[in-house]
């Protein structure tokens, strides 16, 4: 079994979820052990919410789960890239396909590329 280096990172690692078949990234987040232990169990991604400092699946509120397909862990075994379907076409807890929707033009202007397909005030009931 592959021995991920969560020594490093405050024993948090940062996890890239990609789209399996586009190839497009969707998000970036961190795993702590568990989380990556939730992961490879259940098949979907898992992950540590720093900002709320508790596990999180992917998904269980909004119903857009990542069902995982393959799993990379880079050289270092210090980040994870994990290829997943994702379930109902968001990522995004903003409601986009991708958290990387704002492309920053040479003038260094924010631009939204994509369109939301949910409205997170519905979802989140915020």
């Amino acid at each position: 079994m592959v021995e991920l280096d969560f020594n490093k990172g405050n024993r948090i690692l940062p996890a890239i979820a990609q789209d399996y078949k586009s190839g497009k990234v969707l998000m970036v987040a961190y795993m702590n052990n568990e989380a990556w232990q939730l992961t490879l169990q259940t098949g979907e991604a898992h992950y540590w919410s720093r900002s709320r400092q508790a596990l999180w699946h992917k998904g269980a509120t909004s119903g857009n789960i990542q069902k995982v397909k393959e799993v990379f862990a880079d050289c270092d075994h210090d980040a994870i890239l994990l290829k997943v379907e994702q379930i109902g076409g968001a990522a995004c807890h903003l409601g986009y396909e991708s958290c990387f929707h704002n492309k920053i033009d040479k003038y260094g202007e924010e631009i939204t590329v994509g369109e939301r397909i949910f409205d997170p005030e519905k979802v989140y009931k915020k």
